[in-house]
């Protein structure tokens, strides 16, 4: 594994606390479940280019 790479924590966008979820610069991610241990709820998110998007709801 490569070890100098940048990580970063993904931060809960309801609470902005620190979850136990990693990623890497070049990490893609669509409609992941985050779940986050402060607030307890599980929000689906997108992250690409460490940008991340809260998923709607309602594509269900």
């Amino acid at each position: 594994m490569d070890t100098d790479r940048e990580k970063y924590w993904i931060h809960c966008p309801i609470c902005r606390n620190k979850t136990r979820t990693r990623v890497y610069e070049d990490t893609v991610l669509i409609k992941f479940p985050l779940y986050c241990p402060k607030c307890k709820r599980e929000i689906k998110i997108t992250v690409i280019n460490l940008k991340m998007v809260i998923c709607d709801e309602t594509d269900v």
